[in-house]
């Protein structure tokens, strides 16, 4: 399956999205494509609700909860640097290195 994630406002889609991928592993693909380690986070937005994914969440299950509606459902990926909101602190995760 294919799903779509706003980086740096671009949309950018992920593709071979299983019921067994995290999070975490789509981060890491999307962080791996701009060549930016660092630390990232997840972000799921429905209408007035927004949150930070957990690392281990299983995203697929995650949009299941919206049934039909799971196409409205934006995800962006969010780099924290210096500007960072601090509120979303304990949803960042570090990517220091990538996989060969």
């Amino acid at each position: 399956m294919e799903v779509k994630v706003s980086v740096k406002g671009i949309p950018r889609v992920v593709c071979g999205v299983t019921e067994e991928t995290t999070c975490q592993d789509v981060v890491l693909v999307l962080a791996q494509s701009l060549g930016q380690p660092g630390r990232y986070a997840l972000r799921e937005k429905f209408k007035d609700f927004e949150r930070c994914m957990t690392p281990d969440e299983r995203l697929l299950e995650t949009l299941k909860k919206y049934g039909e509606q799971a196409k409205e459902v934006q995800l962006s990926l969010q780099h924290g640097g210096v500007s960072f909101d601090p509120i979303y602190e304990g949803s960042l995760w570090a990517v220091n290195k990538f996989p060969n």
